[in-house]
């Protein structure tokens, strides 16, 4: 529309009553429902709103309707006595805290990336400041959007806490354009860093002078990739002494954690256009690079899912790796968590795959724990995402069209073992029953058109074995047990496989062995099936021609004492 900006204002209520804050503000709609809908279905607000703002550029006043509302209504109530109405932020000083950078980089978002910079790097770089000035209505835009929420919650007027804002933004351009006038600014470059950053260490102002050294090295930087190898070589040249080290290392810090915070900066890094799945693999061997290199090495599963990192993103993962930037790793560990208990999928499209990766990350995340993250928030994240493995469309979606039902059962078997908690694995249980017992299964299972009756006994066996090893509970996966030796009952008495063993034109011993492992439920499932074999086996050990023969071959002894303690006939 001509003479008008639009914007979308996510707010949330954190408890029922509480006041409305803002949690994000974007010139995109879809993003800011999305977030809003994340935020509630995800219980970390009691409720949520999104409003549409449209700003008239001649009267520069804001239009607000409310296009979402989620959660409880609100409760008319007295209003209070204000306490404080100081805003967030008094001093230039306060903008440079992490919270107001963070601030920053939502409200001019669009602005940064478009001039590919950081909101450290704004508050560092004077020719930043002076484009930001020259804009005209961005920086007008961005106290605004501030303003709003700001002054609902303290009890004062919008224009009032704008004009506040303003001045002190005023202030803070006019110290930056001053110091980098009187050229007190370090130059990191020509001095060197190390040299800067112990001749500054002293100074009152010491993060400020520092931080523009820092932004004025990246400044040339085209490329997100480029500017991390730029902050790294800084730190190769960092100082050695202790307390310089930890000072200069924390200024450099600061504009990584912001670059792996951005989706453009991380993107360039690690990789353009990856769905989340590989994108949460490739921030996983960044952040665990260790831990991740070693499972990579034996575990296939993981080398599959694990992408390789790009040169820049391989030495930054190094220095992760390390106790120099500690807060990066642990920003980017946060992330990981977030996105994992997000609603999106990992692999969208290949269910197979997701559960490839979730797997992948399951044991990377396990084995960097402690390091990165908590344990226990790592089991809590993939619980969550293990919810969404069990719901009817994944299963439906994993299942797909043209599997048998043995393949289906399989693959509900693979579901269940790379899933945790209790109650998911209930629910895999249910659904792995339900293949079980249907009556397709048991007529594939009985059919034997491409199967001899021994291959499919076989068959019924390994997945006998293979459900009591997938996690489940004894009352869930014991029915499942059931059944399936029940259907090899069914195979067996059709085509009498034990007493065809007993009676086949073979050595006793050779008899004895494949009788002994139907019964142990080796190659038969335990049930009916592996009785009879028993029955079998007890009548031909008695033999005395099978003493004989096993007397003959002293070799073949300890397999059949072996199998017969298996088959529960040791006396």
């Amino acid at each position: 529309m001509d003479g008008y900006s639009v914007h979308f204002e996510v707010f949330v209520r954190k408890t029922s009553g509480a006041s409305w804050t803002l949690e994000m503000a974007s010139e995109n709609r879809v993003a800011a429902i999305q977030t809003a809908e994340d935020l509630f279905n995800e219980g970390r607000v009691a409720a949520v709103k999104v409003t549409k703002e449209t700003l008239d550029e001649e009267s520069r006043e804001f239009q607000t309707v409310t296009i979402l509302k989620l959660g409880v209504e609100e409760i008319a109530r007295k209003p209070k006595a204000q306490a404080d109405v100081q805003p967030l932020c008094v001093t230039p000083q306060d903008l440079y805290t992490i919270h107001a950078r963070e601030r920053i980089g939502r409200l001019l978002e669009a602005w940064l990336d478009r001039n590919h910079a950081t909101a450290f790097e704004l508050l560092h770089r004077p020719d930043l400041v002076e484009k930001l000035e020259a804009s005209g209505f961005e920086l007008q835009h961005a106290i605004q959007k501030v303003a709003v929420p700001e002054a609902h919650a303290r009890g004062m007027t919008v224009h009032e806490l704008m004009r506040v804002f303003h001045t002190l933004v005023d202030r803070a351009i006019d110290r930056l354009m001053k110091d980098f006038k009187r050229g007190v600014l370090p130059d990191v470059d020509a001095e060197g860093f190390a040299a800067a950053a112990e001749r500054v260490s002293k100074d009152p102002e010491r993060g400020f002078l520092l931080g523009a050294g820092v932004a004025a090295s990246i400044a040339p930087a085209q490329t997100w990739s480029e500017k991390v190898l730029r902050l790294l070589d800084l730190a190769d040249a960092a100082p050695k002494a202790h307390a310089a080290r930890a000072f200069a290392l924390n200024a450099l810090e600061q504009p990584l954690a912001e670059i792996l915070e951005s989706k453009p900066g991380l993107g360039d890094l690690i990789g353009k256009g990856l769905d989340l799945g590989a994108g949460l693999a490739a921030m996983t061997r960044l952040a665990a690079y260790e831990a991740v290199e070693s499972l990579v090495g034996i575990e296939p599963s993981v080398a599959k899912v694990m992408p390789q990192l790009a040169p820049p993103a391989q030495r930054l993962a190094k220095w992760l790796a390390t106790e120099d930037f500690v807060e990066v790793r642990t920003a980017l560990g946060k992330r990981i968590l977030r996105e994992l208990n997000g609603p999106r999928r990992l692999k969208p499209g290949d269910a197979e795959a997701e559960i490839d990766v979730l797997r992948a990350l399951a044991m990377s995340l396990t084995a960097a724990s402690g390091k990165l993250l908590p344990l226990e928030d790592v089991q809590a994240a993939f619980s969550a995402r293990s919810k969404m493995l069990v719901t009817g469309d994944f299963v439906e979606a994993y299942l797909g069209q043209g599997k048998t039902s043995f393949e289906e059962v399989e693959a509900l078997v693979w579901l269940t073992e790379n899933i945790i908690g209790a109650a998911n694995k209930r629910q895999a249980g249910r659904w792995l029953k339900a293949v079980v017992n249907s009556l397709r299964f048991e007529k594939e299972a009985r059919s034997l058109d491409n199967e001899s009756a021994p291959q499919r006994l076989a068959q019924l066996a390994a997945l006998q074995r293979a459900v009591a090893r997938c996690g489940l509970v004894e009352e869930d996966f014991v029915p499942i047990q059931t059944k399936l030796g029940d259907l090899g009952g069914l195979i067996e008495a059709e085509a009498k496989v034990a007493a065809g063993v007993a009676r086949a034109n073979a050595p006793a011993v050779q008899r004895l062995t494949v009788l002994l492992k139907l019964a142990c439920g080796d190659s038969a499932p335990l049930g009916p099936a592996a009785n009879r074999a028993k029955a079998e086996a007890l009548k031909l050990v008695r033999h005395d021609s099978t003493r004989s023969e096993l007397a003959a071959a002293p070799d073949q002894v300890d397999l059949v004492r072996d199998l017969i303690q298996q088959a529960g006939l040791a006396a």
